[in-house]
């Protein structure tokens, strides 16, 4: 037969390698997906409630690390057990009954109860496709490659929660992560690095060339320290910077809140940090904490990302668009251009750890159209941070009573 072999790159979802093999013989076709990008640095975990037929047709990309559970059955394919595919969940119902179906033949000769148990869940999950009633479908994948389609973006989906998390040990050693040790030198309190520029090398995340990455340490007035990094691809002309938290993580969570009220409110500068997520209720727009990642920008370049980040869905293109939601998307784009010129709307910045920052242009003296508000964050945002399980005092004391 004949394998054929693309290299495409989805937005949400990097780079991807689509092969194709098909048997002139029998017929027989069978096409499947493999990363081609890099592991990304948090795990992924998609939960959605499935609640109707429309539900089976969203779209999943499925990593071979992905498993994927249906709790109310307690079901679960593992990761590495089947090839990464571009599917949806009904096809990835479907291919698990076949993957059950295949030995049944033998079954039923050698061990006819265990058979008839396997029929019987066979029925159950072919009853799925039908959504007599709802069920959750949990796909988790620890590289972070992993998609479940939002056929309202880029509203907010009620159904779909997104959930991002630090790979635990087990996970990276399954990737293939573990790093050996470095031996950490002892800092020099004489090395002053704020007027140093720090160059290491990488890869272009683009086209994988070797390429070098600049690091700056930065001291925004009435905030704290930060961290830019930017990358410049020699070979295909990439360039991507990126905005790391110099300090600690607040005792309390930042929402600020700016009232959009004239053109030159579009460059205020900017922090948005990776924990940080973006609300305009005006265009009931949500944009989650893991998108966009940390940015140090104008808040005209953050929206012209967003939008960016909106015209480049894949679900919205070629042979997947679909006249409706291509119109959504439009009179989403041509509201938020509005927004950027004439129209009068509210711009939110929730940042559970509180290194999110937009300039007071008035400062020191208070904005009256920016209104900065701190809050205790929840058991979940501290879950997500980390926090719950992080001890920095008496440790020492526990670890010895326990020896």
């Amino acid at each position: 037969g004949v394998t054929r072999l693309l290299l495409t790159r989805i937005p949400f979802f990097k780079e991807i390698i689509v092969s194709s093999f098909s048997c002139d013989s029998c017929s027989w076709s069978n096409t499947e997906i493999q990363s081609a990008g890099r592991i990304q640095e948090q795990g992924v975990c998609y939960t959605l409630a499935v609640t109707s037929r429309q539900d089976m047709n969203r779209e999943v990309v499925k990593t071979d690390c992905a498993s994927a559970r249906i709790p109310e059955l307690d079901f679960e394919i593992p990761a590495f057990s089947q090839k990464g595919v571009l599917t949806t969940i009904e096809g990835i119902i479907d291919r698990a009954v076949a993957g059950l179906e295949q030995d049944q033949p033998a079954r039923r000769a050698t061990d006819k109860e265990v058979a008839r148990k396997i029929d019987e869940f066979i029925g159950k999950l072919r009853q799925l496709k039908e959504v007599s009633s709802p069920f959750t479908f949990i796909l988790d994948d620890p590289s972070g490659n992993s998609f479940v389609e939002n056929p309202q973006a880029p509203q907010r989906d009620e159904a779909l929660v997104v959930t991002r998390y630090r790979r635990s040990p087990q996970q990276c050693a399954l990737l293939g992560l573990e790093g050996e040790e470095v031996d950490v030198k002892a800092p020099d309190a004489a090395e002053d690095l704020r007027d140093e520029v720090l160059q290491f090398n990488t890869n272009c995340p683009e086209c994988n060339a070797p390429a070098s990455t600049n690091m700056k340490l930065v001291q925004i007035p009435h905030f704290k320290e930060v961290i830019i990094m930017a990358t410049n691809c020699d070979s295909c002309g990439h360039r991507t910077n990126e905005v790391k938290s110099g300090g600690a993580i607040e005792a309390q969570g930042t929402r600020i809140t700016l009232r959009i009220t004239d053109p030159s409110d579009m460059t205020r500068d900017i922090l948005k940090s990776e924990t940080c997520s973006v609300e305009i209720p005006e265009l009931q727009f949500e944009l989650g904490m893991g998108a966009l990642g940390g940015k140090f920008t104008t808040l005209e370049g953050l929206l012209k990302d967003i939008r960016d980040l909106v015209e480049k869905n894949p679900f919205t293109l070629g042979d997947s668009s679909t006249p409706s939601r291509t119109g959504k998307l439009q009179e989403f784009i041509g509201k938020l251009q509005d927004v950027k010129g004439k129209a009068q709307a509210h711009f939110i910045m929730d940042d559970p750890a509180g290194n999110s920052y937009l300039q007071n242009v008035y400062a020191p003296e208070e904005d009256p159209e920016l209104r900065v508000q701190r809050y205790e964050r929840s058991f979940e945002q501290n879950e997500e941070l980390g926090l719950n399980d992080m001890r920095t005092e008496g440790y020492e004391t526990q670890a010895a009573s326990g020896r």
